[in-house]
């Protein structure tokens, strides 16, 4: 009776701790999913106003907010690309790496540009600004070059893949057509037999011609009365009674 008490409580403490696991576990994805919701949101509001700045606005607020659109539109396309393309192509990992360290600087150059959109003396970001663009643009040049080798690889598998299954397709093809390959064959054995048929008919002719030529003398004995004549001989005169 102990030893069933027993087994019921450490069943009842296992289904206890089991179910606690699973609702921490289900607190968290949900946690996730709103944290990832809120910075979505977040990030969707944040661009609609820095386009908005970007063509609202003139001067150097207007070129700040442009530099910002930019680096983060180009960042954000990168990592979706490799993201996606890692899932299916083991060796995009190490791109994935190198991406993920030019975030850092993409991340220290946004926030820059975000503290220089509040300061006050305008004329020491307009001095700022060429340094700005040069660094936004190896910085955007960078992802995209990692963005379009990945498609570039790719589409280049896919290239790959469907030459490939062509080349299938058309063996597979031909053997459903293997019809189209024997009959040559066969029309050739064919008109072999008939031109073997046609000959020994011909064959046939021919000796039954000869021996109808030959039949004749051969079952026709000559008669020993009968001389054959020759030009020069004069012919015998038959004799005349009176």
């Amino acid at each position: 009776m102990e030893a069933v008490i027993l087994i019921l409580g450490l069943l009842f403490v296992a289904f206890m701790a089991l179910g606690v696991y699973v609702s921490v576990k289900v607190i968290g994805a949900a946690k996730r999913g709103v944290d990832r919701t809120i910075t979505q949101a977040r990030r969707t509001v944040e661009e609609t106003t820095l386009r908005a700045k970007s063509f609202g606005q003139v001067g150097v607020a207007g070129e700040l907010a442009q530099l910002r659109l930019s680096l983060r539109t180009s960042m954000r396309a990168t990592q979706e690309a490799l993201q996606a393309g890692v899932a299916e192509d083991a060796s995009l990992s190490e791109s994935l790496g190198l991406f993920q360290r030019l975030s850092v600087h993409g991340r220290e150059l946004d926030d820059e540009l975000k503290r220089l959109e509040r300061e006050p003396d305008r004329a020491t970001v307009a001095s700022l600004l060429p340094g700005l663009k040069q660094r936004t643009e190896r910085i955007t040049h960078s992802a995209e070059s990692l963005r379009w080798a990945a498609r570039d690889r790719a589409r280049q598998f896919a290239d790959d893949d469907l030459a490939a299954l062509n080349t299938q397709i058309d063996v597979e093809a031909g053997a459903l057509r293997h019809w189209t390959v024997e009959e040559p064959a066969a029309g050739a054995a064919g008109a072999a037999g008939a031109a073997g048929a046609a000959g020994g008919r011909g064959g046939d002719r021919a000796r039954s011609a000869q021996a109808g030529e030959e039949g004749p003398e051969a079952l026709t004995a000559r008669d020993p009365r009968v001389q054959t004549g020759y030009p020069w001989q004069k012919a015998v005169r038959p004799e005349t009674t009176n």
